[in-house]
């Protein structure tokens, strides 16, 4: 995301390789340090510590989830299935790239996000597809909250064996987009 040195960049690619292998909890300094075949103290010349480490992760997490959700929206918009003015199309990009990199994901959207360390924009970016389609800050958190729910929900395996997921991904964005009809 930032203007990386080449070796900074090769640290981020073997951290995000260590996040999306083990989970965050994987990543520690010295894991770090070993899979590049180096000294930790050696990665402290290109980040002041592990967050700023986890900080890079996640804006690259989030500008990838806005390449996802706009390839999407662009696709409703460009003659997709109508399955309410593109709040459907954006549940399943969302979905799929969360489920595609479940700890990854999860890096990026448990506790609290380090804003500070982030690229100016970022987050703006991710969250822009959504905010044109679902009217006002409340609603669009509100889509988000749901749907971040069920995805954490499926990547916990908390849904019965047996249980028609997609059927409760389309009943949620069902709902909102009949909510957003009738405020509308």
């Amino acid at each position: 995301m930032a203007d990386l040195s080449p070796r900074a960049g090769q640290i981020v690619a073997a951290a995000r390789e260590l996040v999306e292998a083990g989970g965050a909890e994987a990543l520690t300094m010295r894991a770090l340090a070993a899979r590049l075949g180096i000294r930790a103290p050696s990665l402290y010349k290109h980040f002041p510590d592990k967050s700023a480490v986890e900080a890079e992760l996640i804006a690259i997490a989030l500008a990838e989830l806005a390449v996802a959700l706009e390839r999407a929206e662009r696709a409703e918009r460009d003659g997709g299935e109508d399955d309410g003015g593109g709040l459907g199309a954006l549940g399943r990009a969302y979905r799929a790239y969360a489920l595609a990199h479940p700890h990854l994901y999860r890096l990026m959207s448990a506790g609290p996000l380090p804003r500070d360390l982030l690229p100016a924009g970022v987050e703006e970016r991710a969250a822009a597809p959504l905010a044109r389609i679902v009217r006002g800050e409340a609603a669009a958190r509100a889509v988000w909250g749901l749907a971040h729910g069920l995805v954490v929900l499926e990547l916990d395996g908390r849904f019965p064996p047996g249980a028609d997921v997609e059927a409760a991904w389309a009943a949620g964005m069902s709902a909102f987009t009949a909510s957003m009809t009738a405020v509308r």
